[in-house]
């Protein structure tokens, strides 16, 4: 993961760089997910979730664009009938191409959780690290649905760091 936040920084560094008058909402919308490891996880995560566009944008002349915004999300992560809150605030990448409807995203985000303990998983402590990439498709003029992988874990700041990845799928409105 390291080397993907190289490579953007160092691109955002040497690239013509460009502020847009007005930062905006870019989106609202559901996210749910299940484990990615292992089906006997059996982790649930459903959010809301909402986007801001930030003020810095990268574009070439060729059409690509990188956009800067803040994720916000807040939703219940559940196991075996377990249930606590899980909230996250972080900054996204979203790589385009013009009006093409796919994009690709990646970010990272301190993540709070109300509880540190499923159903015999222990994580730690309440405080995490959320990390992610994926795609996002407009599919219907403002309109668009995406999926993510995205990995939680404390950065080894417990001694229990067991991490969970996740499956994510989304349905949101851009304004």
């Amino acid at each position: 993961m390291k080397t993907i936040w190289l490579v953007l920084a160092l691109g955002a560094a040497t690239s013509q760089r460009s502020w847009a008058e007005d930062a905006d909402w870019g989106a609202a919308g559901l996210r749910t997910g299940f484990s990615a490891s292992s089906w006997n996880d059996n982790f649930w995560q459903r959010e809301a979730f909402a986007t801001h566009n930030l003020h810095w944008r990268w574009q070439s002349d060729s059409g690509w664009h990188l956009q800067t915004r803040l994720d916000l999300s807040a939703g219940a992560l559940r196991r075996r009938g377990e249930e606590g809150f899980v909230g996250t605030l972080g900054p996204t990448f979203v790589l385009g191409k013009g009006d093409f409807p796919l994009t690709l995203e990646a970010g990272s985000s301190p993540t709070i959780l109300s509880r540190d303990e499923f159903a015999g998983v222990n994580f730690g402590v309440p405080f995490q690290f959320t990390s992610h990439a994926g795609f996002g498709c407009r599919i219907y003029k403002q309109l668009s649905a995406g999926y993510r992988f995205q990995h939680m874990s404390n950065a080894s700041i417990s001694e229990h760091n067991p991490g969970l990845d996740l499956h994510m799928f989304e349905i949101s409105y851009r304004f």
